[in-house]
């Protein structure tokens, strides 16, 4: 399975490590590789995540990690990253559209 990151997905990313890095560049930056090495386990077992609860939809699901939300849409031959989100923000669902 091939992992593609929505251009959404990645401008999150960039900004929770902006503001990790605020703090402390090294902690944005382990958080990053973190988050990367989170991710390529899917390539072995796609369906590890749970379904996003706000759409009950088994093609989209979501693993959590620390305090966020990766969401992920499994495809036939890939998983796409939708958004990565803090669990305490509210989900705007234009943010699961593969598109963005």
């Amino acid at each position: 399975m091939k992992i593609i990151w929505s251009p959404l997905a990645v401008e999150r990313m960039e900004e929770i490590s902006d503001h990790i890095a605020c703090d402390s560049a090294s902690a944005a930056n382990r958080w990053i590789d973190s988050v990367f090495g989170k991710v390529d386990l899917l390539t072995k077992c796609p369906e590890m995540g749970r379904i996003v609860p706000e759409l009950k939809a088994p093609s989209i699901r979501e693993i959590i990690f620390g305090n966020y939300r990766i969401i992920y849409r499994v495809m036939d031959r890939s998983i796409r990253i939708l958004t990565v989100r803090n669990f305490k923000q509210i989900l705007p669902l234009d943010d699961l559209k593969s598109e963005r």
